[in-house]
């Protein structure tokens, strides 16, 4: 980039092709890989996904941390049952740990009050996402999952030019009109060069207490793979609505969850892991 950037990169003539755009990792910090856990819609369960991949992962003993990035809409710390406030030392900010030690970093755990309101304009939204990236000391880790913002706007724009992110994981519901901004989410990500993993379809059924069957609420999940097809990606994981799961978010305790459909969602982070 050049010294004399002023950031506004359409009709400029310089040529930054070959510069690496990335802000500076922490120095305290070695992170492996980085996935983000995008949508292109709010409501569709990224955080819960972001949560259960983090706990899966750190059960099959990788080291793990979330960066926690919708800062307007933070709900990691409380899926966690987090209370303790982040602190700043000679290191850094340091991120609080989970039971089973996973590295958690949020607005949630540097606000006085966890119900405060974060009214910021879009560029300081953005700077505060960078910093949870140069700031924070979050020692090593094997992989560091990324809580994205819905949306396509500043916030997820930033990560996606700001961070070395080395897969995307889209979470999507069976509605058609979900898919559709989905879909946008998937041509951002593929503007930019991120890769994308797969696709989880979250809320895709209920499944009968008592005799077992699969009930779809919200439409038939065909059109997701249908969709997915066309985008040239997986369908990962299929996640009913799980009283149990909502319960544990809700409690604090999403450690405790036991969800099977989400293994072939961490096989690929694993994948990634090894190549």
């Amino acid at each position: 980039m050049s010294e004399a950037c002023n950031h506004h990169c359409e009709g400029c003539e310089q040529d930054c092709s070959q510069r690496d755009m990335h802000a500076a990792l922490n120095q305290y910090s070695s992170i492996r890989k980085v996935v983000a856990v995008s949508s292109g819609k709010g409501g569709v369960g990224k955080s819960s996904v972001t949560a259960m991949l983090a706990v899966l992962m750190a059960r099959r003993g990788y080291k793990v941390g979330i960066l926690d990035a919708d800062i307007t809409g933070p709900s990691i710390p409380k899926a966690f049952g987090l209370t303790k406030k982040a602190h700043a030392t000679d290191l850094g900010i340091m991120p609080e740990e989970t039971h089973m030690g996973i590295k958690v970093m949020s607005i949630n755990l540097l606000l006085e009050n966890a119900d405060q309101p974060v009214v910021w304009r879009g560029p300081v939204l953005s700077g505060a996402v960078t910093q949870f990236w140069t700031d924070v000391a979050w020692g090593e880790l094997d992989v560091l999952f990324i809580d994205m913002p819905p949306g396509t706007g500043d916030v997820p724009l930033t990560i996606y030019q700001s961070l070395p992110l080395d897969g995307n994981i889209i979470v999507s519901t069976p509605q058609t009109l979900v898919q559709m901004v989905v879909g946008k989410a998937h041509k951002m990500a593929d503007m930019l060069n991120i890769p994308i993993l797969g696709i989880v379809e979250n809320m895709s059924c209920v499944i009968c207490p008592d005799c077992g069957k699969r009930i779809p609420l919200f439409g038939d999940s065909a059109s997701l793979e249908e969709a997915a097809d066309n985008m040239g990606i997986p369908v990962l994981a299929k996640l009913p609505m799980n009283a149990d799961i909502a319960r544990l978010c809700d409690s604090g305790e999403i450690e405790r969850v036991v969800c099977e459909e989400m293994a072939p969602a961490v096989d690929a982070v694993e994948t990634l892991l090894k190549k």
